[in-house]
């Protein structure tokens, strides 16, 4: 149910689409759902108040589900998801949308039901009417607006995690060209000591043959004497 509604709220700040239907208060009103599907909710919005779920259609013979029992001597579903609406008050003016949910789901066009001009209304009646219908234009256009500044700031948040991405990815290669550098530096390091190294056992060596040449030339001399 929760997740329904989010869906509801969420598709509705983006409708654009609203046909409007009039009516005499009293009368019968079917209204046409125009999405090809089995199953759909059939939603009703009045200002200020969120979308009310009314019911729900099946592509079977079954009767529909009804989200409140005071609905069910109000409202009936003919062919093809038809909703319809018994003996008309002012409780059942505002916006209807039928939809289906899913992967994705679907939002119909919408439509606005408001009192016929011929319909013989007091001033009051009418004076309400027209403030009824002005905020539901209202709503909608302010639902518009919201939904523009959720896709702008939402572009804003992805360059900005562009930004971040691409400034990890630079730290990245900063990082493995500092250690190829510190391990090339260990490397030529370690050459440096083993050519050092070496140059010392040379030098010993040469030590030693030399002490050794003196030796053997002191034990002659010491012969000879």
């Amino acid at each position: 149910m929760k997740i329904i509604q989010l869906q509801l709220y969420v598709f509705i700040c983006c409708q654009a689409v609203v046909t409007d239907q009039q009516t005499d208060l009293g009368s019968n009103v079917t209204i046409n759902c125009d999405l090809d599907e089995n199953e759909v909710y059939w939603i009703l919005l009045k200002t200020p108040e969120p979308p009310t779920l009314i019911l729900r259609s099946f592509s079977t013979p079954k009767s529909p589900f009804y989200y409140n029992n005071t609905f069910r001597n109000k409202y009936s579903v003919q062919f093809k998801h038809c909703l319809v609406i018994k003996n008309v008050t002012a409780d059942e003016l505002g916006v209807y949308y039928c939809m289906k949910t899913g992967t994705p789901p679907k939002l119909s066009n919408s439509t606005r039901l408001h009192i016929a001009e011929s319909t013989q209304l007091t001033e009051c009646h009418n004076h309400t009417t027209d403030s009824h219908n002005h905020t539901a234009v209202e709503f909608i256009d302010q639902n518009q607006t919201q939904c523009q500044i959720i896709i702008i700031i939402s572009g804003l948040m992805n360059g900005l995690l562009v930004i971040v991405l691409i400034g990890l990815l630079k730290v990245f290669v900063f990082g493995i060209r500092r250690f190829a550098e510190q391990s090339q530096l260990n490397t030529d390091l370690q050459h440096t000591q083993v050519e050092y190294a070496t140059m010392d056992f040379s030098k010993l060596r040469r030590n030693i043959r030399s002490s050794q040449i003196n030796s053997t030339y002191a034990a002659l001399k010491l012969l000879k004497s």
